[in-house]
């Protein structure tokens, strides 16, 4: 019980300072002209499009679910949805997220094999639109990494997605099986074997993926829309500061941000999104803006999540539970 109370206190502490200092270091004398601009509706539209995000995340989980012939309510994939964010937010390299996902999809008496598979599936399919955005999106924006050439990010982009579509159809095979074993020879038996436990994992994956196309399609498609009406509060954000924006770059680059948060290391990505948006909408934004805007798309779209999941979690597994996880 102690142990979740010291954890809770610290990412506090951690989100106020990170907050704090997002806003102290990039405020200025103009902030305050803006913030007398900021419409109220922004706020009420920016929480409408994360329910609709939110909600579609849990209704492809149901279809999700479904397609591995186990069944849900869009009751219990929402716990599940809310679950990701609060785990994701307490642990380093958002490493707690799949942990929450696994706990949640174990109680709705789904399977642990399946309820593994499919939490690999979902984050696969996040991972697979945004990537294959990525072409686009460089070839638009072309002052996004402007010391490299548009033609280089282009294929880049693509080559990493067909490397990864690829790969999920490659291991229908027994091709890369003889790789890993090819590759892995020389290693110690247990990394071995840790990498063998993984690569079923991603097969079995795969396997799902494939079993029925037309179904994942539209997984697929709800996927798109989720993560579209999650980052469309930023954009929102800025207009009710009264800024006249380019919808579709301010789009683009929360995908390429929100692509480098999967790789983040510290709990949720704090600082690291805070610093990454002020990077990607520093030249966007009129002097003194980005620091309020950061802190206000965190809050909205990460920590009001996290409190409601923090509530599921207590509710479905008590606290006990919760401090053993943690």
């Amino acid at each position: 019980m102690i142990k979740i109370y010291q954890r809770l206190t610290v990412l506090i502490m951690l989100v106020l300072a990170i907050s704090g200092a997002v806003i102290y270091f990039t405020v200025d004398i103009n902030t305050l002209s803006h913030l007398n601009a900021f419409k109220p509706w922004s706020i009420l539209a920016a929480l409408f499009l994360l329910a609709i995000g939110l909600a579609l995340d849990g209704t492809r989980l149901m279809h999700l679910v479904r397609i591995s012939d186990e069944r849900i309510s869009f009751y219990e994939a929402i716990q599940v949805v809310f679950g990701n964010y609060f785990l994701a937010l307490l642990t380093p390299g958002a490493a707690g997220g799949a942990v929450a996902q696994l706990m949640f999809l174990r109680r709705a008496g789904v399977p642990t094999g399946k309820a593994t598979v499919l939490v690999i599936v979902r984050t696969l399919l996040s991972i697979v639109f945004l990537l294959l955005c990525m072409p686009i999106i460089f070839l638009f924006d072309q002052d996004l990494l402007p010391w490299i050439s548009k033609k280089t990010m282009v294929l880049s982009s693509l080559i990493v997605a067909v490397v990864i579509i690829f790969a999920i159809w490659l291991s229908r095979t027994n091709l890369l099986s003889y790789l890993l074993v090819k590759l892995t020879r020389r290693f110690k038996y247990q990394r071995r074997r840790n990498i063998f436990s993984a690569y079923r994992d991603f097969q079995d994956a795969a396997f799902l993926l494939l079993k029925a196309p037309l179904c994942i399609f539209r997984v697929f498609i709800e996927s798109a829309l989720s993560l579209l009406a999650l980052y469309s509060v930023v954009p929102i954000l800025f207009i009710g500061m009264g800024i006249d924006i380019n919808w579709h770059y301010v789009l683009g680059r929360m995908m390429l941000l929100n692509i480098l948060l999967y790789f983040a290391p510290t709990p949720g990505g704090s600082g690291i999104a805070e610093g990454g948006f002020i990077m990607l909408f520093n030249d966007f934004l009129p002097s003194g803006t980005v620091g309020i805007a950061a802190v206000a798309w965190r809050i909205i779209v990460e920590y009001i999540p996290f409190i409601i999941g923090l509530y599921y979690t207590v509710k479905v597994f008590g606290r006990d539970f919760i401090s053993k996880q943690l």
